[in-house]
């Protein structure tokens, strides 16, 4: 009777999930490492004052507020990729990295598409002109599209591993263009309000 108790209480238990796939972990860490780099340019600029001479010298203030804000949030997104491919929830409960990611996927996405329109403007002459589309710039786009499409797996596997409802990814998406709206509109339109930056 012991061991039948004992073997049905084992089986109410709810299941590890399962662990992500080589293919996933190498996606987190590859996003992980990706968002350390750049935000290591940003602290370089930050340490060799690059800002403190030239037109916006006057502005090196507020840039400087600007790029630590943008170094936090690289940082974070990192650590949001390296938790998902942890074999168990570390430090945030499921349904919050949930949002993260769904979030993370949603902001890059908008981000990238953004800068795809502009290109598109750019050739069809309705803002600025073709030639300022270079192999830098159209470089920089598709990294930031293939750094969406990998949070966007990386937030399907984790979603699909924790059993996490639709809500939780309405959520991300929804809340990812305020956070990118605060980031590019409100913080520089505070930052000008107080003279340091320029008007927009």
């Amino acid at each position: 009777m012991v061991s039948t108790a004992s073997a049905a209480s084992a089986t109410d238990r709810p299941q590890a999930p399962a662990r992500p796939g080589i293919g996933v972990t190498v996606i987190g860490r590859l996003a992980a490492l990706s968002c350390i780099g750049f935000a290591v340019v940003n602290v370089v600029f930050e340490m060799t004052d690059r800002f403190a001479d030239g037109p916006y010298a006057e502005y090196a203030s507020g840039i400087a507020v600007m790029n630590w804000l943008v170094v936090g949030l690289k940082a974070m997104g990192a650590a949001v990729a390296l938790l998902s491919v942890a074999e168990r929830p570390r430090f945030v409960p499921p349904a919050r990295l949930g949002v993260l990611l769904w979030g993370a996927f949603a902001m890059l996405g908008v981000y990238a598409l953004g800068s795809v329109v502009q290109a598109v403007g750019m050739a069809a002459g309705l803002t600025g002109t073709a030639d300022q589309i270079d192999v830098a710039g159209v470089g920089y786009v598709l990294f930031f599209l293939l750094l969406a499409a990998g949070y966007g797996v990386l937030a399907i596997s984790y979603s699909r591993r924790f059993g996490l409802r639709k809500g939780v990814a309405l959520l991300g998406v929804l809340g990812a263009p305020v956070v990118l709206g605060l980031i590019l509109l409100a913080v520089p339109t505070l930052l000008a309000a107080l003279g340091l930056m320029p008007a927009l």
